[in-house]
């Protein structure tokens, strides 16, 4: 965590990253991607080849794992997937909202070399709201968590995460005790001033 620096007194109540179950289906299209050109070279074998004049079918163009170029294009093709999919995962793991007993701290990695790390105080949040929305998510556990602050910050949500609900309860409840702490604070500080009159 060294995006920022806890205050004194400041500890981290939990750290949250978009669910496993989304990774998953991030996933799926490289690998696909990655397995393409398997099934489609064969395909092209099938397509480029021609009968000669006797009867006997010819390859017109060899596009087999056998040609030194194919091997290199599909090595090329290979290296591009596997940075592609280096630079989702970096984003995925990278990408997380620290709760603090003062703050809210969003880490968002928005390409490989571009992060943006903003933080807000729980005394300015006014609503915190979760949003399930389908099968998928209302069965496996996933949503989106919205909070709103006062000023000119208008809201900051967090899409995707696991028990939405669980961290909506504790940003609430670090809230509550923020205001009781105040609020015993101030009781205090005019029990003193009381005292001293």
């Amino acid at each position: 965590m060294e995006e920022f620096e806890l205050e004194l007194g400041e500890v981290v109540k939990k750290s949250v990253r978009q669910h496993w179950f989304l990774l998953a289906l991030k996933i799926v299209p490289y690998v696909l991607l990655t397995i393409a050109p398997l099934l489609v070279i064969p395909l092209f074998n099938i397509l480029a080849t021609g009968v000669s004049t006797a009867g006997v079918q010819v390859a017109v163009l060899d596009v087999s794992l056998g040609n030194p170029l194919v091997r290199f294009l599909l090595g090329v093709w290979w290296i591009f997937v596997w940075m592609a999919t280096f630079t989702m995962l970096t984003k995925f793991f990278l990408t997380q909202w620290i709760i603090t007993s003062t703050r809210i701290v969003n880490i968002s990695q928005e390409s490989l070399f571009d992060r943006r790390v903003s933080s807000f105080l729980l005394a300015r949040v006014q609503d915190v709201t979760t949003d399930v929305q389908g099968i998928f998510p209302t069965l496996i556990g996933y949503g989106t968590l919205n909070v709103e602050t006062a000023g000119r910050d208008e809201k900051f949500s967090m899409e995707g995460i696991a028990h939405p609900e669980d961290v909506r309860d504790l940003i609430m409840g670090e809230i509550a005790d923020l205001q009781n702490h105040d609020s015993l604070g101030t009781k205090i500080a005019k029990t003193v001033g009381n005292a001293l009159i």
